[in-house]
């Protein structure tokens, strides 16, 4: 099974306590902040409140409308990993490596991170790690992209014991307030790409990091897949479409034929995608794109070779609805993804 965005099962005093406390540092009234989120502060701090993502997205709409600070994704960033999850957290932190860290990151990315899903990507110089939008963020989606990256280079920051080359590239087009990226991403930081997302060379990986325990982050990761079997499911319904596509891309896709797949009638699937703001073809478009990038930016195949992987009927075809996903034609693309 899966989660949506209306499941609650986010400890409210794991990841959203770290935006309520960076609010309250700045003299944010809580009844203004959880407004319309359905809980008081009390519930919070009792320890006992488990949220949705729909309440978790409102929360984050609340603190953007109240505090409007440039840099609050960022801040915030700074605080969500490896957190105070309890096991999750401490598998992060006895990570033998960096490798193990973000693997362990994406496997428990429902605990970690529900909102945004990490995936990774290896290729023969780099490693590339981008985020899937796993229940409709909507007009929060780049506070998370921010907020997501930014926890990623801290938590590799205080692994490694070092500040490591990472590239970030953003798929949205440069702010106003570029500097706020400067300051705390790095200048190495690109943005209007077909991808978010941030690469490192492959020869980072492997560092053996200080604070690495073997033992205790195997028994804490083992804790961590003990909890997500009790919850009955690792990802979102979102990120299962996304995966299911992504597995036969290479045949007819059709809303009827996957609605049965997971066991439900067209108008019943249909009012599942518009419940997390999206509709089946948004969702078949988004992994044939990133299919289509992958194919042509990292395996170098030509459109003949991708128009046949993606079950277009000839190049023609390929090209316009390419240029429909990205903007670009296929021969306006680059090699590798950073």
């Amino acid at each position: 099974m899966w989660y949506e965005c209306d499941s609650r099962f986010i400890a409210a005093h794991d990841q959203p306590a770290g935006l309520i406390d960076l609010a309250l540092s700045r003299g944010i009234d809580s009844h203004r902040l959880l407004r319309g989120c359905g809980l008081f502060y009390e519930d919070i701090a009792s320890g006992q409140a488990l949220i949705s993502p729909q309440q978790y997205l409102q929360l984050i709409a609340n603190a953007q409308r109240l505090l409007g600070d440039d840099d609050l994704s960022f801040l915030y960033g700074q605080r969500l990993l490896p957190g105070h999850y309890g096991e999750a957290s401490l598998a992060l932190q006895r990570s033998a490596d960096l490798l193990q860290a973000l693997e362990h990151l994406c496997a428990s990315h429902a605990l970690l991170s529900p909102l945004l899903r990490p995936s990774l990507l290896l290729d023969e110089q780099n490693l590339y790690l981008y985020w899937l939008d796993s229940c409709g963020a909507g007009p929060q989606r780049r506070f998370l992209l921010e907020a997501c990256q930014t926890s990623v280079l801290a938590l590799s920051r205080q692994l490694s014991g070092q500040r490591l080359p990472w590239r970030l590239q953003f798929a949205h087009a440069e702010p106003a307030h570029v500097e706020q990226y400067w300051v705390h991403l790095g200048e190495e930081v690109r943005f209007s790409s077909q991808l978010t997302l941030m690469s490192l060379p492959r020869q980072y990986l492997h560092q053996p990091c200080p604070g690495a325990s073997p033992t205790a982050q195997q028994v804490s990761a083992q804790r961590c897949r003990q909890h997500l079997e009790q919850l009955g499911w690792r990802d979102s319904f979102l990120d299962c479409l996304y995966d299911h596509l992504q597995e036969h891309i290479r045949q007819p896709l059709n809303l009827e034929r996957v609605a049965a797949t997971f066991g439900m009638s067209p108008a019943s699937f249909k009012r599942k995608l518009q419940k997390h703001g999206s509709h089946f073809q948004e969702q078949l478009d988004r992994v044939r794109k990133h299919r289509a990038l992958y194919l042509y930016q990292i395996m170098g195949y030509t459109n003949e070779e991708v128009a046949q992987h993606l079950c277009f009927n000839d190049t023609t075809n390929l090209r316009r609805s390419f240029k429909r996903w990205t903007g670009l034609a296929p021969s306006g693309l680059g090699r590798g993804f950073g």
